[in-house]
């Protein structure tokens, strides 16, 4: 990594807003539904003019106040604190040590070091894949889908393999396993057997239901079986691991390295995707990446596809980044993609900027 401490950048001021987004289509789940995209946008600003964005995902509008205020208190505490994200990493540690760094106050110190790390690579007006040490380069992509049932999932699937996606996830876990295998058949029926095709069940079954479906599935060209049991419980998904011949895939609810690394020495899983957000920024990211590396495990993204893609390309294990358009409405220039891939803009940090008129059109006001 490229000079990462000047000590003479400092941080002046972190200000966090909340909007609610509409979606193009509800995210349709197992365990519920996510009808829009509530977001916080941070804006992190350096003593040198440089301004550093980053975008959360809080799944609920419910949460959106309570994480705001969680990023606006503790970047309150960071003004006048070198624009040093390791550092800052260290300091938050040590400041939410007895509270303890889950939950909202990990996604709040997410944003922050993503945030850090973008006003540092607008510093030295670089992208931040290449303030990291890599290049700008093509990523796979796969298009992600809810549980959007039959006809509407294979418009969509026929619609992303037009564009060029080699791989597309639907959710599944649908009230019997006839349904689940009715629509999963369908989308291979129309996506081909060229492209791969992802299963993600949200973590809705028990372990003996899911190693009944996932036998299942065993015949129908699936490429992963996502999160098919209640996340935290590794040594379960560990046992469907063992039953099972399809690869086991989690990681968007790691909250931390360390929690990825409890997971992969329970045997939990054979692929990993964490989440950027949950797993602690892009500093986060860069401890997950080295463990997926120890073990051999290719890793994907989940969501946050604006720095995902600056991640993947750094990552030795790289693998699929998420195509979900959380964010899109209320950006200035939202990700490309072309043929199925996405690179990294040229423009410096992460290249995210805010669609003002638009953010003023969704903003949510605190009470």
């Amino acid at each position: 990594m490229k000079n990462e401490v000047n000590p003479d950048i400092l941080i002046s001021e972190v200000q966090a807003r909340a909007v609610n987004v509409p979606l193009e289509h509800p995210v349709r789940t197992s365990v519920g539904v996510i009808a829009t995209s509530p977001l916080i946008l941070i804006d992190l600003q350096a003593n040198d003019g440089s301004v550093g964005r980053a975008i959360l995902f809080t799944y609920t509008p419910a949460a959106l106040e309570a994480t705001r205020q969680m990023v606006m208190s503790l970047g309150e505490g960071l003004k006048g604190q070198p624009l040093a994200p390791f550092e800052l990493d260290r300091l938050l540690a040590q400041r939410l040590r007895l509270l303890g760094r889950t939950g909202i106050a990990q996604m709040a110190c997410a944003g922050i070091d993503m945030a850090a790390w973008d006003a540092l690579a607008v510093a030295r007006k670089l992208p931040l894949v290449e303030l990291l040490g890599g290049s700008r380069r093509p990523i796979p992509a796969y298009d992600s889908h809810g549980m959007d049932g039959v006809e509407l999932g294979v418009e969509r699937a026929e619609r992303a393999v037009a564009q060029g996606f080699g791989a597309i996830k639907t959710k599944v876990g649908y009230a019997t396993l006839a349904e689940d295998l009715r629509v999963v058949r369908a989308l291979r029926q129309s996506i081909g057997a060229d492209t791969q095709l992802l299963v993600d069940y949200n973590q809705g079954l028990s372990v003996p239901e899911a190693v009944r479906r996932i036998h299942a599935l065993e015949g129908e060209g699936i490429s992963w079986v996502e999160e098919p049991t209640l996340q935290e419980d590794y040594a379960g998904h560990a046992r469907i691991r063992e039953k099972v011949r399809l690869p086991i895939q989690m990681g968007e609810n790691w909250c931390g390295p360390g929690e990825m690394a409890k997971a992969l020495e329970a045997g939990a899983c054979d692929l990993v995707m964490p989440d950027a957000m949950k797993i602690g920024g892009v500093t986060g990211w860069l401890r997950a990446a080295a463990l997926a590396q120890a073990r051999g495990l290719p890793m994907s993204s989940h969501i946050f596809q604006e720095v995902s893609v600056h991640l993947l390309a750094v990552t030795p294990t790289s693998h699929l980044l998420e195509r979900m358009d959380l964010a899109s409405p209320v950006l200035a220039q939202p990700l490309t993609f072309e043929n199925g891939t996405a690179i990294a803009p040229q423009r410096p940090g992460t290249g995210i900027a805010w669609n003002e008129d638009a953010v003023r059109r969704f903003e949510v006001k605190a009470r």
